[in-house]
């Protein structure tokens, strides 16, 4: 074995020196390097990083903007926004969720139903979607949870604006209501407005159909934080552009009244004005209070509404269908003029019409009767014999002409226009062809004809002022209406047989004549049978006939029209035709209505407010269960 070659001195302090090199000159690249860097992040970068330590310190917060109001024609309001605090859960900010909902649990003494529900929501929520804790607090409870913040991420208190309808429940199917948008809402364009706490977007009626007008621009606070995001003070704050005022046709004292005068009833009133076809009123009852629905409706509350049998969801001003009953003879009446009949012409009612083996009835036996009598005592045998002598594909486009079985430009999200038949119509829906049968129950307003109530108070604003009126509920200038295409002797003849109905004697709406001096109304009855012909009544609510009464005021000067609908009311003149009398009255002695109002509310048990939320009670007993809060999704 070789030994090995002994390194002299000389050699290693070669080989140490070149290593010396090395590793310095890796040094001073990475120094390089390294300066490099840094230089480039404090020039080059520096904008870039001055921001985000100015977001570190800096915390900007949207500022819901306050919804636009509903005013009414006179600038009265009926839907606005009023001061209040909430407090909210952001589900990305989170870190402790049980922890969280507990500490908030015990700083706002919230039920376990409210628990559920915040833990269910959470559940459901997606990224920074709100969900509501709690909000109408006090100043006090407010407070215990913004001192906690920097212990409770995730949660946000605010001080705000909600939505607010004074006038309740009657201004629920007008208005529609407001909720916090949902996930797939927000996934539709991803503004972070949609998320801000307290910020809501229409969900019903009016205020989904106007909803960029109402919305308004949102304003901007800007806080400085500590490291653990308690608030060091305050910066600047830009406000929010509240949303535009929208103002509509609506008198919302005479909607309120004509809300409440329905009572204990499930029914509609509209009231037309006869001069520029403003729709001054659109009540339906029973409703369901939108102050409820924009705070988030309980589930009890829901399933309340959901299980009425008198559907307090539905708006049947817009979307209710029924048979017009006697109220279309008016109509028939102005079709068999334009067509020849002579209004003398007379036929002898012996209480019914036979067509074949089958008897058709009539209200009574009102002996020879000519037209205006026949309209004053609503002989459903005249319009019988002169509507089988026509015929009813003759009948069918005057009553189009007049308003029925169309839809209209409204700002409304649905509406149901009902069906005006005809021989065309039965061959395409039911293939099959058109009888006589058909034709004497179109006649009186019976068989496959249907209208909703704003349809017939449309149809009497046009017999009232000989005008081809389209409804309107945004207020604004409006030109003077064309003429209807029908005699002005006709639709007289026709106004005065109304005003038999109510002012003469014998007339089946004598009883509802206006209790004023120098002002009549004129108006016709109607019954609409449920279970067919002649067997209308019976004990269950459901199976009772329905009272329909159109009307207009004053007789010689038409200036308003009205239908009202009252369902299961048994007959018009019973129901409905009252209920007229009183919105009438109303319009020209509010005192007088009123006194009458208060009256028969001291009988029902109180105001719609009242009675609700004595019903609510009682439901909430009978099934054991509590007002738990649920989202618009869960509706």
């Amino acid at each position: 074995m070789k030994n090995p070659k002994p390194v002299s001195s000389a050699q290693q302090r070669f080989t140490f020196t070149r290593r010396n090199f090395f590793v310095g000159g890796v040094q001073a690249a990475f120094g390089l390097l390294l300066s490099g860097r840094m230089a480039y992040i404090a020039v080059a970068e520096n904008d870039k990083y001055t921001l985000k330590a100015e977001n570190n310190r800096v915390s900007l917060t949207l500022i819901p903007p306050r919804r636009g109001w509903f005013i009414d024609r006179y600038g009265k309001p009926i839907a606005t926004n009023r001061a209040d605090f909430r407090v909210d859960l952001i589900p990305d900010r989170i870190v402790d969720q049980s922890g969280t909902v507990a500490t908030l649990r015990k700083l706002l003494n919230l039920s376990d139903d409210d628990v559920e529900r915040i833990n269910r929501e959470l559940k459901q929520a997606r990224g920074f979607q709100p969900v509501q804790v709690a909000d109408g607090l006090d100043y006090d409870s407010y407070a215990r949870v913004s001192v906690r913040l920097p212990e409770l991420p995730g949660v946000s208190p605010r001080q705000g604006f909600s939505r607010f309808y004074p006038s309740g429940p009657a201004v629920g199917h007008l208005l529609g209501y407001v909720g916090v948008v949902s996930a797939e809402e927000y996934q539709e364009s991803k503004n972070p407005l949609l998320i801000t706490p307290g910020f809501k977007v229409g969900k019903d009626g009016l205020e989904k159909a106007f909803e960029q007008n109402l919305q308004g621009t949102a304003g901007a606070k800007r806080v400085e934080v500590t490291a653990r995001g308690k608030i060091v003070r305050e910066l600047a704050t830009r406000p929010d552009t509240p949303g535009k005022p929208i103002r509509l046709t609506i008198d919302v004292d005479l909607h309120n009244y004509a809300a409440r005068r329905l009572g204990r009833e499930s029914g509609a009133v509209v009231v037309i004005d006869c001069l520029t076809g403003d729709i001054l009123t659109m009540a339906s009852m029973p409703s369901f209070d939108p102050n409820s629905f924009s705070d988030g409706i309980g589930v009890t509350e829901y399933k309340w509404l959901q299980q009425n049998q008198r559907i307090p969801l539905l708006n049947k001003a817009l979307q209710g269908l029924y048979p017009p009953g006697s109220t279309l003879k008016p109509m028939v009446a102005i079709a068999l003029l334009d067509l020849g009949i002579d209004p003398a012409e007379t036929i002898f009612c012996n209480g019914g019409y036979t067509l074949g083996n089958r008897r058709f009835q009539c209200l009574g036996r009102h002996g020879t009767t000519n037209m205006a009598d026949a309209i004053k005592v609503s002989c459903n045998t005249y319009f019988y014999t002169m509507g089988r002598r026509v015929g009813y594909d003759a009948i069918a486009p005057v009553a189009r002409q007049l308003g029925l079985g169309q839809e209209y430009d409204l700002p409304f999200i649905s509406q149901r226009y009902g069906t005006v038949p005809d021989s065309a119509w039965i061959k395409k829906k039911y293939s099959k062809n058109w009888s006589q049968a058909d034709t004497l129950n179109a006649t009186i307003g019976q068989g496959y004809v249907l209208t909703n109530p704003l349809q017939l108070a449309l149809m009497t604003a046009r017999i009232a002022s000989g005008r081809m009126l389209t409804p309107a509920i945004i207020a604004a200038k409006r030109p003077v209406a064309a003429a209807l295409p029908y005699a002005a002797e006709h639709l007289a003849l026709v106004r005065d047989g109304m005003d038999r109905v109510v002012n003469a004697g014998g007339g089946t709406g004598v009883a509802s004549r206006l209790p004023l001096d120098g002002i009549t109304m004129a108006g016709k009855t109607g019954t609409a049978q449920v279970r067919g012909l002649g067997k209308g009544g019976g004990d269950a609510w459901k199976y009772r006939d329905h009272g329909l009464f159109v009307c207009f005021a004053p007789v010689n000067d038409p200036r308003y029209a009205a239908a009202v609908v009252i369902e299961h009311g048994v007959g018009g003149a019973r129901a409905a035709a009252p209920v007229a009398k009183d919105v009438l009255t109303f319009l020209y002695d509010r005192e007088k209505a009123m006194a009458t109002l208060q009256t028969l509310e001291s009988a029902w048990g109180g105001t719609p407010e009242e009675r609700m939320a004595r019903e609510l009670s009682e439901y909430q007993i009978s099934t054991g269960t509590t007002s738990q809060k649920t989202s618009d999704n869960d509706a």
